[in-house]
Order: C-alpha cells, then sequence, then structure tokens
C-alpha cells in the first residue's frame, strides 16, 4: 500500500500533569490511506475526538508524531500551517453550531473559496459556490441565499460538507457526522461522504460512537476506550471476528432489528460490562494478531 496521507506514530496526549492529569490518548498508532475510511470507534470520553482534534492540530501531542505524507507536523508555521489546513479539512457533529447565524450560506462558502481558492477570480465565486451545493445534492439556487436557521439539519451538514470540499482537501476529519440529525437522513450524508471518497480519492478519518454505521462507512476500523486502541484492522474481520472483549461488548450493545430495543438491551449484564471495561483500560503492549490485516491487544 502506498505512503499514508495522515499517520499517529506512537501519539499520547495527557491533559494536566503527566502524573495526575487525564490520558486522552495513549500510544496510539494507526494510517490512513488515500480513498479510504478509517472509523475510530469507542463511547464518550474514549478518546477519539481527542485523536480528531490532534489530527487538525488543534491539540499538540504530549508524546508522539502526527505525520502528514511522511513529514513531521510538529512545528508548522505560516505558509506551512496554512498548506496543512487545506489539506486536512473538518466535519464537525453539530451541523448548526458550526455555521455562523449571522451569515447566508454562500457567505459561508465565498470565504473558504476565498482563503484556499486564490485560483478562482472574484467574478467566478458565485458560479463556484453553486458548484459546491450542487456537488453535494442540494439546489443552490434556493439554498445559496438562505441562513443556518432555515435549513434542516441534514442539509446544514450537506453544507458543511461542501465547505470542507471547497478547500480541495486530501483528508477530510469527519467527527460524529450524523448524530445530531434524524434517522431518516443519516444515510444520505454517509452515502454523500462514500461518494465524495471515491471521487476525490479522500482519507476519511470518522469517529463514531457507532459500530454499524463505521461498517458502512470504512474499510478500516480502531476500536478505541480509555485513550488507547484495543483492537484494528480491517473493518469486516474486526466486526465480523471480534476479539476483545471490549469490542465485543460495543458489538453486544447494537440492537437487534428482529427484536424489541429492551430485550437486546436486557441481554447484558451490568457486572460482566464493568468488568470487560477494566480490562479494557489497563496499559497494554502485547500485539496479538487474529487474522489477515486484524489485530488486537492481548488481554
Amino acid at each position: 500500500m502506498n505512503e499514508p496521507l495522515l499517520r499517529f506514530d506512537t501519539v499520547s496526549k495527557t491533559f494536566g500533569s503527566e502524573t495526575g492529569g487525564v490520558r486522552a490518548a495513549r500510544s496510539v498508532n494507526f494510517a490512513l490511506h488515500s480513498g479510504r475510511a478509517l472509523a475510530i470507534v469507542g463511547e464518550s470520553g474514549s478518546g477519539k475526538t481527542t485523536c480528531a482534534r490532534m489530527a487538525m492540530l488543534e491539540y499538540l501531542p504530549t508524546s508522539g508524531r502526527v505525520l502528514f505524507k511522511g513529514e513531521p507536523t510538529a512545528g508548522r508555521r505560516g505558509r506551512d500551517l496554512a498548506t496543512y489546513r487545506q489539506a486536512v479539512q473538518m466535519i464537525f457533529q453539530d451541523p448548526f453550531a458550526s455555521l455562523n447565524p449571522a451569515h447566508t450560506i454562500a457567505y459561508h462558502l465565498k470565504r473558504t473559496l476565498r482563503l484556499h481558492r486564490p485560483d478562482i477570480r472574484s467574478a467566478d465565486l458565485d458560479a463556484a459556490v453553486f458548484e459546491q451545493l450542487a456537488g453535494v445534492k442540494l439546489d443552490p439556487a434556493i439554498v445559496a441565499p438562505k441562513y443556518p436557521h432555515e435549513l434542516s439539519g441534514g442539509q446544514r451538514q450537506r453544507v458543511n460538507i461542501a465547505r470542507a470540499l471547497a478547500a480541495r482537501p486530501q483528508v477530510l476529519v469527519a467527527d460524529e457526522p450524523t448524530s445530531m440529525l434524524d434517522v431518516s437522513v443519516r444515510l444520505g450524508v454517509l452515502n454523500l461522504l462514500n461518494e465524495m471518497k471515491a471521487a476525490r480519492n479522500l482519507g476519511l478519518l470518522y469517529i463514531t460512537h457507532d459500530i454499524a454505521t463505521a461498517r458502512y462507512v470504512a474499510e478500516d476500523i480502531a476500536v478505541m476506550y480509555s485513550g488507547q486502541i484495543v483492537e484494528w484492522g480491517d473493518c469486516g474481520a474486526v466486526i465480523d471476528n471480534p476479539q476483545h472483549p471490549y469490542t465485543k461488548l460495543l458489538l453486544s450493545a447494537v440492537p437487534d432489528p428482529a427484536c424489541r430495543f429492551s430485550d437486546a438491551a436486557s441481554r447484558i449484564d451490568p457486572g460482566a460490562v464493568e468488568a470487560v471495561r477494566r480490562i479494557a483500560a489497563k496499559d497494554q503492549s502485547e500485539v496479538v494478531t487474529a487474522g489477515e490485516n486484524h489485530f488486537v491487544l492481548a488481554v
């Protein structure tokens, strides 16, 4: 496989002091490639959003390295940092909070185009805005003059995707992009991300607590708990043949369509859940190969 676009090399992040602080990420390793999606899956507080923010250089690692195309990202300033910001774009969880309510949709897209696309003349900005909106399956004539509050949640998230894509990035970091949307529109947004990934040969870092959507979007998966990745590899292999107790726990919490949700939830023993979490929270370093492109921390 070719050189990864984005790679975490033994990355750790501690908030507070090294001895008494919160270890949000512990020796995290992963690689994201062009035209592929990597899903980082875990419950709230597992460290997945911390990884997303380190990928965006909003947080700096306490130790380890974040590399872009094989080059360290630490110490980037000025033009180098601006180039990275263009290449790695983020789609946020809340599609309303990430848009300025005082400005139209056209304004949001024009601002991105002015910042990152100096090749586009001012006279051509309106046409470029229409092109971006049409690319995410929105009607430009209707959507461009509207304000964020005049759109549905799904439309706002498509606008955010259009804004990110307007910069012509190589990597999209999507942090729970469908969790605040109605169930009826989630599939459309996921399909759009899949289409953009393939059409533009993007690397997609998909952050989610929902292991079911991870399978739909991603070729690769990393299961995270208490700051460390406990199982990773090919998405189908990990989900079809989970080896780590925590991965099995996540899968057991997915409701069975054939039964009522209460029936599915009742199968999970609270005592067993806590036991699994204690196991997953321990510092683990021995890696076991569970199959082709399938790895798990020994327990």
